[in-house]
This record gives C-alpha cells, structure tokens and sequence, in this order.
C-alpha cells in the first residue's frame, strides 16, 4: 500500500506542466486522472492523434471527452461515435448531464436530436453515411472520438469503421479507445500511414484489481495463489484431480456390473446458492453471464421461486416508483404481454434479466437500476460485455463454452477478458472478483491460461462492398479508389505478413543460385541435362501410374463379379495364395469391392484392392455349408481342409516385381537419345551434380509455391474491388469509369443486401405494392433467421407480396451468377421469416396477435422492425423520383413507427 505521501508526491507530478485547459479539465471529475489518460490529453492538445488501447473499465472514455472538452473550448466541433445504438444513448445521456442540450447532439438513425450541434454522439455508420453524402454538418469538425475501436475485426459491421477512419479530412485529430489488443503497436503504425501523427499509448493496469475464483463443490477457491496470478492454487488442483479419480472409479464399477447403470448426470449448483454465496460473502451486485436468452431467463425464474430477495423494502418501493414512471407511455394491454408485472416483481427482489430478446425500454430499465444500486443480480448474454457502461463487483460465467451460430466452441481469452472485464467499479469497490463455475472435465490450469491472457489481436475484416466502390468512384474515381482502399488496415496486415514471406523467398532464391554453382560442369549446360533427366523421370512415373490405375480398374471390375464360394489367387501382400471367397464384395459396401476370404491358413480376412495386380477369376469352387460361421475355428478348420484338397493340383504363379517396358512411348525414346548425345552425358562427376540438380529442382518448387502465396496477398484489396466494379459495369452502375444514375441510387443504400436492393427499384419490383406489402417485401432483406432451416415454410402473404418475393429471389439467383462469373460473394439469400409478422403489424395488428403468430420475442421484433425502418428510409432517399415508392415507403415507416415501436429509444 502506499502511504499518503507517495499518493501526494504520485499526484504533484502528475498535474506538473498542466496547461489551463488540462487543468480545467481534471476539475470536471472528482478522482485524479491516470497517467495514462494524462499523456493521451496532452497529446491531443499538441495536435496529434491518439489510440488508447487500456482495459475495461480503467477510464479510457477520460480521453474522449478531453476532445469533447477541446472542441468546445475552441469553438470547434466533435464527433463521438459508437458501435452499438445503446452506447450511443448512453453517451449522449452523459454528455447532457454535463454540457447542456444546447451543446449536445443525437444521430443514430432512430434519433435525430440536434443534429447541428457542436457536440454530436452517433454510430460509426451515421459518420460514414456523412463522409460518403459530404454532408454540410462535416463543416468545423475538429475532432472526432472512435469508442471501442477494436470493434472493427467485427465481421459484419467491423469494415465501417476503416472506412471513416481512411475517409475523414487530414485535419480531423483522432481520438480512437480500444480494449487491450496484443498489436496495438502495429494498428498504431497503421494510423500513423494514414492520418499523420498518432500517439500510441498502451496501459495494462486495473484500476480496480481483478481476483479470479472458481466455485467447485461447496468451496470458493481462489484461481490463483500469488500477487502476480501466475501459480495455479494446488488445492483447486487437487479437487480437480479427485473428481477425476472418482469418475473414473464410478465408471470401472459401472462397467463391472451385467447391467451398466445410467451415470449421473452432473448437476450445477443451483443459482440460488450461487447468488446467496456471493450475497453473503459481500461480493454483490453481480452479473452471471449465461449464453443463453432462455436460461437467463429461466434464472430470474428459479430465484424467484425459491423466494430470494435481495433489497430492503425501502428500495422495493424506490425500484417501483422508477419502473413505474420508465413504462408510465406504454399501453396496459402491451404490458401484459410482456409480462411486465412478473418482470416488475423479480426487479423489485433486486433481480433481472438483460439479453437482447427483452424489450429495449426494459432492458434500459434494467442497466439504470443496476448502475443505481438498486438491482443486485442480473443474468445475462455476453451481448452486454459490448462496452455498456454496467460494471459490478462481481462477474460469474457458468460455463466455458458458449454456441457461436455453428458449434459449442470454448471461450477465446478475449472473450474471456471481455466477460469478467465489468468486474470491479471504479470508485466504488476496491476490488472486483471473477467467478468460473467448475464443471467435471474443467482443468483451473486452462482457466488460468484463460484469465492470464490479457490481450487479444486485433485483425481487420475489411473488404470493398457494391455501396463502397460506387461512392468511391463517384468522389474521387477508380484509380484513386483502388489507392484509398490499399490504405486500409486489412491491406497493411496483409503486407505485414508479406514481408516475412519475402524475407523467406529472398533466402530461397540465394540458396538456388548456390546449388546452381554447385552443380555446374565443365562439359555442359548441366541444368539442362538434370532438366531432361528429371522430365524422364516424371514421364515414367507418369506412365507406370497409369498403368497402375488400369490394372486396379480391371481388378475392381472382376472383384465386383466373384461369388461366395469362388477359389481366387491372391498374387500379393501378406495372404498371398489360394482363398476362398466367403463375402464377396460390395456385400456390405457398395463402392468397396474387397472380398472377405478364408486363406488355406485357416484365417478369414478382409482383402484390399491393392492385393491384386490385375484382373481376378475362379480357378476352382468350394461348396460353402449353410452351417459355416466364421467364428467357429472347427468350422474355419474343416473348410480350409477342403480348401486345400480342392486346389492340390493348382499351380500358383507368384509375380515379380520388375520394371515395366516403356520403350515403345514416342516421347521416353526422345528423352533418352537427347540424354546420350548431352555432352554432360559422359561428366565422371555426372551423379554428384545430379544430387545438387535435384535439390535445385526441389526448392525451385518450393520457391514458385512461396512466390505465389506472396503474389496472392499483395493488393488483395484493390483485386477484390476491381472485382466488385467488374461486377458494377456489367449491371450499368458504373460506365466508362463514372458512375451512371442507377449507381448513384445504389450509393444511397447501405444495408447489408445494398445490390438486390438497388436491383429490386431498378426494375420495379415493389411498384404498386401498397404500405404493408412494401414492408413485408423489403423485411426479407434485413433479416436473419437465429437457427438453422428447420424444415417450416414461413407464412407469406398472397397475392403482390408474394409474386414480388418470388422475383427478388429469381432476381437474387442472377445477380448470384453474376458475381461467380467475377469470382465475388456478397450476396445473401431472402430470409422470409419475419415478412408474415411486418405485414401485420403495418395493417395495425396489436402486438399480442403479431407476437403469437411469430416465433419471435418483444425485443428481437422491436430489433427487426427498427432495422426494416431503416431500410425503408433509405428505399425512400433512392428511389426514382415519380415511382411512388418515396410515398409508399414514407407511409409505411409512419405505420410500423408505433407502440412498443415508438417507445423503444433503443434498437
């Protein structure tokens, strides 16, 4: 611990050389600002860029609002982006609180408040959409701040972010946080290329420690037993290796009885217990996170069943009046198919669920009353470690595997890094706690391997889409397109990893030009002589395969004719001889022609293809008895006995392996006079150049191989977006190297299925269509179903709705060709499965009907609406003038904009 002099003496020279700005600044917050934070100000007051790449938690945001604090001092603006609509809200909450609504701005799409404010909070894609339109609100912009930057690697949404980044003025300062990456330095550098001075500042440290646990049996023992967290608690170990020793005791006993008893099944603790250990051992508010909506639910369920209750009755009625007001617009009869009062039940015993099948205003509910205090236990999906500001004393993960989409697959450390990162409150606990509940199987080493990794890499999953390339093209045309997209950090890293690739190709290509020399003879060109013996080589290898090839043919052609009972000669292999063929083949197998035999030895095998060189047929047959069984030795025994008597007299021709004759091929005759007139033909030291030919030969292989895969990551950018124009020209939106009017219309939408989309309004598709059917048409565009295809037909309306889904997907299957034939693949196929639930809630169904009809939580369709919203407006900005669909689109937002809709300020 440090003594309140070395606090006093820390903080002396922390603020020494503060400028007026900085110092006004640290007057803002009630705790003296890190070291870290310090320098990442200065820098941005010195006019430079910064990346902070620090963990969760430890107040990197310090640094975003400095630049927020410098906009406004200069009279400039800032943009402070956000990946997710929540943080964005969040925020812009915060920076209210502080500045004033004057001052402060909204744009995610959904909310546009004060858009022309000087400091306005949005999505990174709002920016992007700004840059690409060369929106006049671009104007006086300063600085711009990117949260949760390493949001990027994001597979789907992750490439907005290099396009701002690459596409903001040079003098815009960038403010970019990231959680800890292991190539923060190499992202830096990245930076550094395209916006100019960058300071990179990396900080591991916690605020707030982290002590790692594990609850295994009835015991909470600690991970690790040393300050550093490197050693692994031995008695944690020896619990481990005892219940490993009694699985495996249980599982002898089991297997010794006639009738194997059904093991048990292993039983977590229930949560019950877990939530009352922590409650009682002070570790509370906590978050359990459960990679499951329904098991979070399902938690609150099993709490409340078994009467847990964690707040006073003061509070009770505190969570009550809160609930009360937050829900106060919302119509009775949608409370109660949400289930509001169970839900306002558990949240008055201080717990909650918060996944993203909730209601968007219960689940802001839920994260309000928690950073209040107020709720004690929330279970949760790892969607709330996406950087909302909801940290606890405690994180407890139940299991170490989650579902990915496609298979159980183990947490990654910087997943668990993520996770148990909302551990810990700054400036409230001293300490946070993560608690792993141990599972049969689960080793604390892999544990601990998992909570010593701190740091996670960074990699870019950037690549040019039909919405890209016609913006691009149209503001600064396609050769500075290609340039501007070769800047990006998927293309550096590719270059990164090219180098190490050439360093290996330089080294090759040295050892060539030795082994060259080495192999050089005084008579000749011997490179050319060792060429000819080499192709020599191969044209007899060549050959012997495909004689090799015929003869197996032939051979699996007669195998296929045997019977039981057939006497066949087996020429190779361990069993050569007589046999006789009991099973023939393809008895079990169809394509496996190997038959099972009995040898003369009196043991019955399974041939294999290559015991034959050639054709197979019966020189004799064996009456088999219908009594024989195989796994008689009496049986086998008797039979063979008649095996042998039956082929006394038969004489059996062993092959010899020798060379075949391939004198008579044109171009082995060639080879061979060229390589008796070579004058190196007659070199004494002949075959002590033709090693060091051969080794030259070998790595020349190896180094065209190496050579290609260079090749294939050098501008693997620019190659995939000359792609993407190719595909553009042929369909019209690009001509002659500009952009034509359909293109335009294109560049003005920027949903994931942006050509479909631009295709679906070129040829009129959705014209005619009324309100509701332009809903429930364009809802197959946006969504994705969670599962797999499980064999049910959606329900589809009749009629327009359904003739012109049948041509979006005709004309998503040409568009498909379109892109093999350009060796691209953007598109995804139509997802009818939220088109029965939009058309009905267009036609002003109530949400009960709507909800019942549709395999679909209030959350997850307030989420699908919001994006067919967004959709909608922006069919609305690129449609033709005159089609009517601005009209039909307009009504349609104006429809589906209401209710639980409305009330939802998040998506």
């Amino acid at each position: 611990m440090t003594t309140p002099a070395e606090r006093y003496a820390a903080h002396r020279q922390r603020v020494a050389g503060f400028t007026p700005a900085l110092t006004e600044f640290q007057g803002l917050y009630d705790f003296d600002l890190d070291f870290f934070q310090v320098d990442a100000c200065r820098a941005l007051e010195n006019g430079h860029g910064v990346l902070v790449a620090a963990p969760t938690g430890s107040g990197k945001t310090v640094v975003g609002e400095f630049a927020v604090h410098l906009a406004l001092a200069g009279g400039q603006k800032c943009f402070y982006t956000t990946p997710i609509k929540a943080l964005s809200n969040q925020k812009y909450t915060d920076l209210l609180r502080r500045y004033g609504p004057d001052k402060v701005g909204l744009l995610t799409g959904d909310n546009t408040i004060n858009g022309e404010a000087p400091i306005v909070v949005m999505t990174t894609e709002v920016l992007r959409n700004m840059l690409y339109a060369g929106s006049p609100t671009l104007k006086g912009l300063a600085y711009v701040v990117m949260d949760e930057v390493h949001y990027l690697a994001d597979r789907f949404r992750g490439p907005v972010w290099e396009e701002v980044i690459i596409h903001l003025p040079e003098s815009v300062r960038l403010a970019a946080l990231s959680a800890t990456v292991s190539n923060a330095e190499e992202f830096g550098e990245w930076l550094q290329e395209v916006r100019g001075d960058t300071t990179v500042i990396v900080d591991e440290h916690r605020p707030v420690p982290l002590w790692q646990h594990m609850l295994a049996g009835n015991r909470l023992y600690d991970l690790f037993v040393d300050d550093d967290q490197t050693k692994v608690n031995p008695a944690l170990r020896r619990f481990a290796l005892d219940d490993l020793r009694r699985t495996k005791v249980n599982q002898n006993r089991r297997s010794g009885r006639r009738r194997e008893a059904r093991p048990q099944r292993f039983r977590p603790p229930p949560r019950t217990d877990v939530i009352d250990r922590l409650d009682r051992a002070g570790l509370l508010p906590a978050i359990t996170f459960i990679f499951s909506r329904a098991g979070c639910d399902a938690a609150v369920e099993q709490c409340m069943y078994s009467n847990l209750r964690l707040t006073s009755k003061e509070e009770a009625e505190e969570i009550r009046a809160h609930v009360e007001a937050r829900t106060a617009d919302i119509p009775q009869e949608d409370l109660d198919v949400l289930g509001y009062r169970t839900w306002r039940a558990a949240l008055e015993r201080g717990l909650a669920a918060h996944h993203a099948g909730m209601l968007p205003t219960f689940k802001e509910i839920v994260e309000e009353l928690f950073t209040q205090g107020l709720i004690k236990a929330v279970f949760a999906t790892e969607t709330l470690a996406l950087g909302i500001n909801m940290p606890a004393r405690t994180v407890v993960i139940e299991r170490l595997v989650k579902w990915n989409g496609e298979m159980h697959a183990d947490l990654t450390p910087g997943e668990y890094t993520q996770l148990t990162g909302r551990a810990g409150r700054r400036g409230i606990d001293i300490e946070g706690h993560a608690v792993v509940l141990w599972t049969p199987g689960v080793d604390p080493g892999s544990v601990a391997g998992l909570a010593g990794t701190r740091t996670y890499p960074l990699n870019s999953s950037f690549r040019p889409s039909y919405n890209m390339a016609v913006n691009l093209v149209g503001q600064v045309g396609r050769e500075r397109a290609r340039t501007l997209l070769e800047e990006s950090f998927a293309q550096f890293q590719a270059d990164r990893a090219v180098v190490g690739l050439a360093r290996q190709l330089r080294r090759n290509e040295e050892a060539l030009e030795g082994y060259l020399e080495a192999a050089t003879c005084h008579l000749g060109d011997f490179k050319e002589y060792a060429g000819l013996r080499r192709r020599l080589s191969d044209r007899e290898k060549a050959l012997a395969r495909e004689r090799t090839g015929a003869q197996r043919a032939e051979a699996a052609r007669s195998l296929e004719r045997l019977r039981a009972g057939d006497v066949i000669v087996v020429p190779n292999g361990r069993w050569a001889g007589v046999a006789l063929v009991l099973e023939p083949g393809g008895a079990k197998r169809v394509d496996d022609p190997s038959p099972l035999v009995l040898t003369v030895n009196r043991q019955v095998k399974q041939l294999a293809l290559m015991d034959f060189r050639g054709p197979v047929e019966p020189v004799e047959r064996v009456r088999i008895p219908a009594s024989f069984s195989r796994k008689s030795p009496q049986h086998r025994r008797d039979l063979a006995s008649a095996l042998r008597n039956k082929t006394a007299g038969i004489e059996i021709e062993r092959p010899v392996r020798r060379r075949e004759a391939a004198g008579e091929d044109p171009e082995i005759v060639e080879l061979r006079r060229r390589l008796r007139e070579h004058p190196c033909h007659g070199c004494a030291e002949r075959e002590d150049h033709s090693r060091w030919a051969e080794r030259y030969f070998r790595l020349e292989r190896e180094t065209a191989d190496l050579r290609r895969r260079v090749e294939g990551r050098s501008q693997v950018i620019s190659r995939t977006f000359d792609r993407v124009c190719a595909v553009l020209e042929q369909l019209g939106y690009l001509k002659d190297e500009r952009v034509t009017d359909a293109g335009r219309r294109l560049g003005r939408l920027y949903s994931e299925s942006d050509l479909l989309t631009a295709e679906c309004l070129r040829e009129g598709i959705w014209d005619g269509l009324d309100s509701a059917e332009l809903a429930a048409t364009l809802s197959a565009l946006v969504y994705e179903s969670r599962q797999a295809d499980d064999g049910k037909t959606p329900r589809i309306p009749g009629g327009p709705v359904r003739e012109a889904l049948t041509e979006m997907v005709r004309l998503a299957d040409d568009l498909r060709e379109v892109e093999r034939d350009h060796r691209v693949d953007f598109l995804r196929e139509p997802d009818m499965g939220f088109v029965w639930a939009a058309y009905r809630w267009a036609r002003g169904h109530q949400l009960d009907a709507v909800l019942s009809d549709a395999d679909l939580t209030a959350g997850d369709f307030v989420r699908w609406v919001k994006q067919l919203l967004d959709l909608l407006g922006q069919v609305a900005d690129a449609a033709p003038r005159g089609s009517g669909i601005r009209d039909t689109a307009g009504k349609a937002m104006d429809a589906m904009r209401r209710g639980v809709v409305a009330y939802s300020s998040v998506a």
